[in-house]
């Protein structure tokens, strides 16, 4: 299988729900888990995370997929309810839904492009947490790792910016509130990343106007220029932080907001 090294088994028996594993970064996260041994809860609702989940059976992993709508709290409690009915408990939730849609000046964005934003990029996160928290805490043990973005110091998608702001936010303080049952909360804040082409759209309006197009490359070129390696990631650079801080190798770990983006703080 791809990923990790054959004898690595940081997740033997770990029940992990990986959400927006259909593509990108959330697939290759979930590829190396399996090769972890990690049993698998692949959470998209895209039809494409059942072709996930095949692929991973058949290179000899564990994986369920279970398609949800995690922009509302009903279709975050039926994910958590497929995992614990599946396997019997969750002991990592990692949360990788989000992504900018709108790529242009605040002051072009509409009320409703803006709730979308937020809508997409924050909430998801946040039932997610919710939804797990009864379970964890009865087991009085967990691990939530949340995908937030050093973009929250970038231009052209201000409001995808608040939307991870309010991510940071929620790892500290509900680190703060977890400690007690024995949960951790931990974030990575990834920057530009390169992935192939996504097979499902984010819904960004295609560029059709040399304005549009400028304002898309503007923010690519700041992406790079805050990057002190001048270059994106690659997606195994970027799960192989995520996957640590879900690891024992991190217990010592939480209320922390690691940035993974070639030195751009974000």
């Amino acid at each position: 299988m791809r990923g990790a090294a054959p004898d690595s088994a940081r997740f033997q028996d770990r029940v992990m729900v990986i959400t927006g594993a259909a593509q990108g970064i959330g697939r290759r996260v979930a590829e190396r888990a399996a090769d972890e041994g990690g049993r698998l809860v692949l959470v998209d609702r895209a039809e494409i995370v059942d072709e996930v989940a095949v692929a991973i059976r058949e290179q000899g992993g564990e994986a369920i997929a279970v398609r949800a709508d995690l922009e509302t709290f009903a279709g975050a409690e039926s994910a958590m309810s497929a995992a614990r009915e599946h396997f019997g408990r969750i002991d990592v939730l990692i949360n990788n839904v989000g992504g900018a849609i709108n790529f242009k000046p605040f002051t072009e964005f509409s009320a409703d492009e803006i709730s979308a934003e937020i809508t997409r990029s924050l909430m998801p996160t946040l039932w997610c947490c919710r939804a797990v928290l009864p379970t964890m805490v009865t087991q009085g043990e967990g691990v939530i790792v949340n995908v937030s973005s050093a973009a929250t110091r970038g231009i052209h998608r201000i409001p995808y910016s608040a939307a991870k702001g309010g991510i940071n936010a929620l790892t500290t303080s509900l680190a703060f509130e977890g400690a007690a049952h024995g949960i951790r909360v931990v974030a990575t804040a990834p920057g530009g990343t390169s992935a192939p082409p996504r097979q499902i759209s984010r819904g960004t309006p295609e560029a059709t106007t040399e304005q549009a197009r400028g304002w898309f490359q503007a923010h690519i070129d700041q992406t790079l220029s805050s990057s002190f390696m001048k270059r994106y990631a690659s997606l195994d650079e970027q799960a192989a932080p995520i996957l640590f801080l879900a690891s024992d190798e991190a217990s010592y770990i939480t209320g922390s907001v690691l940035p993974v983006a070639g030195g751009d703080g974000g």
